[in-house]
């Protein structure tokens, strides 16, 4: 047997893209503003949602079958198709963004298994940042997975390169 690569996009096309959530504020999450332009337009405590998909049951099987095959579908979506669905939310979410690079994801932490079907909300708040020179500085974020009912589903902690915004001359 073979084993190649499949792209995961070949089997997670989720319902719901990020820019559908971002044009349409009822799916936007309470409190959500736009990602700003630059590492000092952002402040401690911002949050901003990345987007909102459903992984349906039929996508779920495709998973499980490819890459979770003792996974029981009845027991929800599983772990690693639920930071798919969160790394395609933030990959889209932030190709929109002043974001140069991705350092780090860390303290991986999973609530629950949601079932298939269900609306899940990704959310990114600034938990610190760090100016590094005078173009770029490095941001520090809590990124959470909640399911419809607002509960939490995943959460990470992000470390980002964002450019900085041009210092004014002195003149």
């Amino acid at each position: 047997m073979a084993y190649g690569r499949a792209p995961v996009t070949q089997f997670l096309v989720f319902d719901i893209n990020v820019n559908s959530v971002m044009n349409n504020p009822s799916l936007a999450l309470s409190g959500y503003t736009p990602m700003p332009a630059a590492f000092d337009d952002l402040y401690i405590g911002q949050s901003v949602s990345i987007g909102a998909g459903v992984i349906s049951e039929e996508e779920l099987a495709a998973f499980c079958k490819s890459y979770a095959p003792t996974w029981d579908v009845n027991d929800g979506v599983p772990d690693a198709l639920i930071f798919a669905l969160w790394s395609k939310l933030e990959t889209e979410a932030a190709s929109h963004w002043p974001q140069t690079k991705r350092l780090a994801v860390d303290a991986l932490r999973w609530s629950r298994n949601p079932p298939p079907g269900e609306l899940l909300r990704g959310r990114l708040t600034v938990m610190g940042k760090d100016a590094v020179g005078d173009t770029k500085g490095v941001v520090i974020a809590q990124n959470d997975v909640l399911d419809e009912a607002g509960r939490l589903v995943f959460s990470c902690l992000t470390r980002s390169v964002f450019q900085r915004l041009p210092k004014a001359p002195i003149d």
